[in-house]
């Protein structure tokens, strides 16, 4: 497929208020160890209305993480977070990730994982969200030119 190269200079026009991020699963986890209150944080990143997304892929691994994870695991299951159900096999979350942001170019990606992020930066018009300095910041989001790196390709 030939992948729409413009969005990395241009404004990617199906990403727009309210913002939908999809959650990896160690964001929850960095959220939790920063205090941070992943859709106050999230709103208070982009200036707008946010609803963020979990994927039947990420509840399972942090199912599969056990007790140690029991606090992110209530958090992910809380209502306010809605729920993306998976149709494929396996239950590895990155790719996952990387597989709807590729089909749909609606969503915001929120995660710390540093492969994740290179494997989503290859991808047109799809900003990453992550943790920096005990606060949400904005990757690749014309908009949003305030967070560290906001903006830029």
């Amino acid at each position: 497929t030939a992948a729409p190269t413009a969005l990395f200079f241009k404004y990617n026009t199906s990403l727009g208020p309210p913002y939908q991020v999809l959650i990896d699963t160690n964001f929850i986890n960095f959220s939790i160890r920063n205090k941070l209150d992943i859709c106050q944080s999230m709103m208070d990143c982009l200036y707008a209305k946010c609803t963020a997304y979990i994927t039947d892929c990420v509840m399972a691994e942090l199912e599969k993480l056990g007790q140690k994870y029991r606090v992110a695991l209530r958090i992910a299951k809380d209502p306010k977070f809605e729920r993306l159900p998976c149709t494929h096999t396996g239950t590895y979350a990155d790719d996952c990730i990387v597989e709807r942001v590729t089909q749909h170019k609606c969503y915001c990606v929120a995660t710390c994982d540093r492969d994740l992020k290179r494997r989503i930066r290859k991808i047109p018009g799809v900003p990453i969200m992550y943790i920096h300095s005990h606060k949400y910041a904005i990757e690749r989001l014309p908009d949003a030119s305030h967070g560290v790196g906001g903006g830029k390709p």
